[in-house]
């Protein structure tokens, strides 16, 4: 058992390295399709967040390599390896994985075709993983700029996503279900650019930025008792800072007036005090 294992093992590695001759980066995984190096820090009290920083093995997709040498020493750590995956997201394809599960219950390739009709896309040649189960991985290549996340089931029943800071099982590789190959023909394609249309609906939007609104009530107080708290010395700076705030969030034009007077207070003349509130107004691309 132990010669079989071995052999399984070697031939492994010699799948990895062929992936890592294409630039993609690996690591071993185990028949259960989970990496294969366990966490060094398992036994630690209270682990902190690692990924890989300590030099040492064990942190699943951040060991990922497509350097020779250290494919051969992460294999060499880990005996019982039986495959191999690939992470997702890194240079230079920074792959995606559209993983079509046959276990839902439902037809996720033709959920795929109907997303893709509704959606005005077309999936190009690429190379495609066929799964023990039946399922398939294919595989696309995303733009440098934008991350895509992890998903499962949000695009459509049986159809999950792997991207950054995931991993496809590479093809060659045996798992306690079974063998993973390429499908016929395309072993040897080019890994395909993901289409827009399909990026954009695997990719969340991004967050608009929408400065916190300050009110004039407790926030806007807050940076009038902020320019009334200067000392000599410092009441231009404070007054300048707290105008900066007011226009950044918003309410710079019905603050003016209470930062003006707040900066009076404190021994500022009202001219000294405009100057600096319309010298804030304009650093913050606002018309004084």
């Amino acid at each position: 058992m132990a010669t079989i294992d071995r052999h399984v093992t070697t031939l492994a590695l010699a799948h990895a390295l062929s992936a890592a001759e294409r630039g993609l980066a690996v690591i071993p995984l185990s028949r259960t399709k989970l990496p294969a190096l366990p966490s060094p820090h398992r036994a630690d009290p209270a682990p902190a967040l690692c990924r890989g920083e300590c030099g040492r093995f064990g942190h699943g997709v951040y060991d990922a390599s497509s350097d020779p040498g250290r494919i051969r020493e992460l294999f060499a750590a880990a005996p019982w390896a039986t495959g191999y995956g690939i992470a997702c997201g890194l240079p230079p394809y920074h792959l995606i994985g559209v993983d079509l599960d046959t276990k839902s219950g439902t037809d996720s390739s033709a959920a795929l075709r109907e997303l893709a009709l509704r959606h005005l896309f077309t999936i190009p040649d690429t190379v495609v993983v066929i799964t023990p189960s039946g399922g398939r991985h294919v595989w696309l290549s995303g733009p440098p700029d934008i991350v895509v996340p992890n998903s499962a089931g949000r695009l459509a029943p049986g159809i999950d996503i792997r991207g950054a800071g995931g991993y496809l099982v590479g093809p060659g590789s045996r798992t306690d279900h079974g063998v993973y190959s390429t499908a016929p023909g395309t072993a040897h394609l080019p890994v395909a650019p993901c289409p827009p249309a399909l990026l954009r609906l695997i990719t969340p939007p991004p967050r608009p930025h929408h400065p916190t609104p300050l009110s004039t009530g407790q926030h806007g107080q807050g940076l009038v008792q902020f320019v009334l708290a200067a000392h000599e010395g410092q009441r231009n700076t404070r007054l300048f800072w707290a105008a900066c705030r007011a226009y950044e969030n918003g309410i710079g034009d019905e603050l003016a007036t209470p930062l003006v007077e707040a900066a009076i207070h404190t021994g500022l003349t009202e001219r000294e005090a405009r100057a600096t509130v319309a010298s804030a107004a304009r650093l913050t691309g606002h018309r004084p």
